[in-house]
């Protein structure tokens, strides 16, 4: 029987998550200290089987405009969409050419073949920027129709209020009235939890025990494609801790207001029934909201190298600067995707910090402060706001750097494309470290020599839009939750 399953969960029609695929290019340009050598870059022959969404073909059919197209599918060879055709305005063609429905799949399952973002060339990264574009743009004015049948369900931490929230929606979920035998899945510390109650919800639903499973955040990170959707009972917190837990490819995220922000939950919980029955039905709208990729990256030490001698090296020389050929000097120790921001700063450091900023093959300048926030657009009002960073639009394709109280008066925050490869290093001649902070959840010392690279991520988060007011109600988000730009109204003239 359980071989049964697991053959059955392979053989599942298709998945709901989002990741940009590059076709096959020849490398011809290396960035400096990134590892990668033209003559022996990685290639990215295809998606992960086991991550291949209806995106991947998105992409692959782009090229034609007119449309009318609501309901998107994967078929069961995953090689092209399957698409129902109705008459309706604001609705996109997607087709796949007939020579990518005759390639055969080959694809690698190891997680070790994926090439991240700092491998890409300039050029690959362009692409890849502009796939996410398009497709956002395109998927903002198209209802896609998901095939759910496994459902995520993330609970806010450290509130007890919302466990009993979450156990009305599971016994709901798993109701024989839904029709569809959803597998639900949620945080394994509720199994004991006595406001959730485990043991009541098996008496009172039959097959609670075989469609009722328990996640933890290693299952999130190396299974994310058994889920088709994600729902989130909490506020934006909650929502970037699912960004946390999905680190590669992100399942279709709704979220559910039962927090104090409200920027990224969009949904009312009161009505989860009808709002949930809209989206099994009708299918939803997506927003790919950007997420960067950042890698930490530790300086070689040199043969008989001494502290005095380490002093001496440039940074800024090693990082754009001409490298021997197999003289690397650094290398990788961990990368992170992020959906708010990445901040390096002094930490408990009493004295400030001294940054390099790097971006593609460019040294920027030396910045002495307190830190600097990289945001993505997503994050703009978060900590990059509380900086005195601009306010963006989480659909424009950009990287915010703020300066944290600089020893200057003339750095003003500045905003790059989502093209350019950012690097953030602490000299070798710095007077301590600094620390990176990824999103609030995880801090990593850079030692002087060291540095972090910021670059957009190929695993976009896919956010559920709310059906009425889609991508349109981030400047009421800013009056309600901020009071932004809220005064007394002038009085007129008599």
């Amino acid at each position: 029987m359980r071989q049964g399953r697991d053959q059955q969960e392979n053989d599942r029609d298709g998945h709901n998550q989002f990741e940009v695929m590059l076709p096959t290019r020849t490398c011809s340009h290396r960035r400096r200290a990134s590892l990668v050598m033209a003559e022996d870059a990685k290639q990215m022959d295809g998606p992960d089987e086991a991550t291949a969404c209806f995106v991947h073909s998105l992409i692959a059919g782009e090229g034609l405009a007119s449309a009318k197209i609501t309901n998107v599918q994967v078929s069961k060879d995953r090689s092209k969409l399957e698409a129902d055709i109705v008459n309706e305005p604001n609705a996109l063609d997607i087709v796949v050419d007939d020579d990518e429905r005759g390639k055969t799949d080959k694809r690698s399952k190891s997680p070790q073949s994926e090439v991240e973002s700092r491998h890409l060339t300039r050029k690959q990264l362009s692409d890849m920027a502009w796939n996410v574009r398009n497709l956002s743009k395109k998927l903002g004015s198209i209802r896609l129709k998901l095939n759910v049948k496994t459902i995520f369900l993330v609970t806010k931490a450290g509130d007890d209020s919302v466990i009993e929230s979450t156990r009305r929606l599971t016994r709901w979920l798993l109701s024989e009235a839904r029709g569809t035998q959803y597998v639900i899945y949620v945080e394994n510390r509720l199994q004991v939890d006595p406001e959730f109650d485990y043991e009541g919800l098996l008496k009172e639903v039959s097959s609670v025990e075989d469609r009722l499973k328990f996640w933890d955040t290693k299952l999130a990170s190396e299974q994310a494609h058994l889920f088709d959707l994600v729902l989130t009972l909490g506020g934006d917190g909650t929502v970037l801790y699912t960004s946390w837990l999905f680190q590669h490819i992100v399942p279709p995220v709704l979220s559910f207001a039962l927090g104090s922000l409200g920027f990224l939950t969009k949904f009312d919980f009161s009505d989860y029934g009808n709002i949930l029955n809209s989206v099994f039905n009708d299918g939803v709208l997506v927003s790919l909201r950007l997420r960067f990729e950042c890698t930490v990256m530790r300086s070689n030490p040199h043969p008989r190298e001494t502290p005095t001698s380490k002093k001496q090296r440039d940074l800024v020389e090693e990082l754009i600067g001409d490298e021997p050929d197999g003289d690397l000097s650094h290398r990788p120790d961990g990368v992170v995707h992020i959906l708010n921001d990445v901040v390096v700063d002094r930490g408990p450091n009493p004295t400030m910090s001294s940054i390099e900023l790097f971006g593609g093959d460019e040294h920027f300048t030396t910045l002495q402060a307190d830190g600097v926030c990289i945001s993505t657009p997503t994050g703009s009002t978060a900590y990059n706001m509380a900086a005195g960073g601009s306010l963006t639009h989480p659909d424009n394709p950009v990287i915010l750097i703020t300066a944290i109280c600089a020893h200057t008066l003339s750095f003003r925050p500045i905003i790059l494309p989502d093209t350019v490869v950012l690097r953030v290093g602490v000299p070798y001649d710095a007077r301590t470290s600094s620390w990176a902070s990824f999103d609030g959840r995880q801090r990593a010392e850079l030692l002087p020599g060291d540095y972090l690279t910021v670059s957009a991520s190929r695993y976009p988060f896919a956010n559920v839009l709310h059906p009425e007011n889609g991508g349109d109600d981030w400047m009421r988000s800013l009056s309600k939750t901020l009071n932004w730009n809220t005064r007394q109204r002038q009085k007129a003239m008599k």
